[in-house]
């Protein structure tokens, strides 16, 4: 995941918050949610991060994958994510 360029993340074990630059307004996260999205924008999968985040918390891993998921369809939502980047095959460059 990643937050879109406008958007500013100021992340910390006791919560966060993200500056939307476009409309000047700060989203404040609470400490878990930011855990997650620390996990999320450290570069691993939705999966990958969930399993750190179930192991962090010790709970369940499905509860972890529903957790990263309301971060992600939260941030998505407010506009703050950035639209995922599409994977090109220059492999079949020539079809």
């Amino acid at each position: 995941m990643r937050l879109r360029e406008s958007a500013h993340a100021v992340l910390t074990d006791a919560g966060g918050a993200i500056l939307d630059e476009r409309t000047g307004r700060w989203t404040h996260l609470t400490p878990t949610a930011s855990a997650a999205l620390m996990l999320l924008l450290a570069g691993s999968t939705e999966d990958q991060a969930a399993g750190r985040f179930a192991e962090r918390y010790g709970i369940a891993a499905e509860q972890a994958a529903r957790d990263m998921r309301t971060v992600v369809d939260t941030l998505t939502a407010q506009g703050l994510a950035a639209e995922p980047v599409p994977v090109r095959r220059w492999w079949r460059w020539w079809r």
